[in-house]
């Protein structure tokens, strides 16, 4: 069994490592202040490379639309200029990035300012799949929380460096929402169907756990992340195992604790690999009948915590994930978030984010309240253009194939 799991982490690893060198959303407090745009991401210039500090550190450095528009900005210039070889992106104060800026999209959509919530997603994506198809070294510094959309923007670059306050996530269902930027393809290459209980539970994992899976390419002690961004401001160079190699010179060799869900992949496959989250729940309630096993009831409660419709929606798009590319995985998410904005088929992500972030009352009023009563209709229909005259996601051909 162990040969197992460590082929399977092998596998995965590789597989993301190699993938990155081809071309959300979370929890925020409702008090956003009021920043300046112009200091929203910072750069530092080294001698053949650039870094993009992302500087919200109130709001856990929660993207929106300025911050990905810059991003877009930056890094175009960047790829585009020869005298800059790679580049490397990290997080001002205790985050990296906890997602999208989920109480600003809140706002909008009760002002009625849809088009401006289609304006983040649009802008946001088309970042992720510049990063994707990067053609130059990329390094995302991932010390402290780094959920969601945070996710999204560092995940598909060539190098992730987890360190021992890393904390990863995708929350998305518990605000009524569904993994994206990026996410249906990344969990649903993880090893076995870790991806599924990732996705559909919004559990955590810390930096050691990334690193088994393949989230994180390094390990590092946070307190070496100075000593790393000196030694990667004074390569000259543009070669990706230069760049891996001063990263190595600082890495841990580390491995989960024992009570981590990465030793219990046999569990999280025979259950999450059914069909159905019904069948999913059943399973582990049965699991947790015959063993007492306390992370089989914890798990069990976080999905009937969760929006029912989120669960079936996102179960379905990590599954359709697995035999996508790259870009068609961002473009069926852009229409899915349209919908889950929209409140056509449900309100429960502006539910979700009052619930969980704005009131607090943690005590969301789903819509449908039960996984029974979500119908298959209501699914597929999250998966539809918004109208017959919505304009999908346009993402430009690269030479490189996204992580193909």
């Amino acid at each position: 069994m162990q040969s197992f799991k460590i082929s399977a982490i092998r596998r995965c690893g590789n597989r993301l490592r190699a993938l990155s060198r081809y071309r959300n959303l979370s929890s925020l407090p409702e008090n956003v202040i009021n920043d300046d745009p112009e200091n929203q991401v910072l750069v530092e210039g080294k001698a053949s490379s650039r870094m993009a500090i992302l500087n919200r550190p109130s709001v856990l450095n929660a993207v929106n639309t300025n911050i990905a528009g810059r991003l877009n900005k930056l890094y175009k210039s960047w790829e585009n200029d020869p005298d800059i070889g790679f580049v490397s992106m990290k997080g001002s104060g205790r985050a990296f990035c906890a997602g999208g800026d989920i109480v600003t999209l809140y706002h909008l959509i009760n002002q009625g300012k849809l088009e401006d919530c289609k304006d983040f997603f649009r802008t946001i994506y088309s970042f992720i799949y510049l990063l994707g198809t990067y053609l130059k070294p990329h390094v995302a510094l991932l010390n402290g929380i780094t959920m969601g959309g945070g996710a999204g923007v560092s995940i598909p670059g060539t190098f992730r460096v987890a360190t021992g306050r890393t904390v990863f996530a995708t929350p998305e269902t518990q605000i009524g929402f569904h993994p994206d930027a990026g996410a249906s393809f990344y969990l649903s290459h993880l090893p076995g169907h870790l991806g599924e209980y990732l996705g559909l539970t919004g559990g955590k994992l810390n930096g050691e756990e990334m690193i088994a899976c393949g989230l994180a390419t390094h390990y590092s002690l946070s307190e070496r992340l100075p000593l790393i961004a000196d030694e990667l401001g004074k390569l000259v160079t543009d070669d990706p195992s230069v760049v891996e190699a001063c990263l190595e010179k600082y890495s841990d060799i580390v491995c989960p604790v024992k009570t981590s869900v990465i030793h219990r992949i046999e569990i999280v496959d025979k259950c999450f690999s059914l069909d159905t989250v019904e069948e999913i729940i059943d399973s582990l309630e049965g699991e947790a009948s015959r063993t007492n096993d306390p992370w089989c009831t914890s798990t069990v409660r976080l999905l009937k915590e969760a929006s029912p419709l989120s669960l079936k929606v996102s179960l379905k798009s990590i599954r359709e994930g697995r035999y996508q590319t790259f870009d068609q995985c961002l473009v069926r998410e852009y229409r899915m978030s349209l919908q889950g904005i929209s409140g056509q088929i449900s309100s429960d992500f502006c539910e979700g984010v009052r619930a969980r972030v704005v009131e607090k009352d943690l005590a969301p009023k789903w819509n449908p309240p039960s996984l029974e009563q979500v119908s298959d209709d209501m699914v597929d229909r999250y998966f539809a253009p918004l109208s017959e005259s919505e304009t999908d996601l346009e993402l430009p051909t690269k030479v490189r194939e996204a992580f193909n």
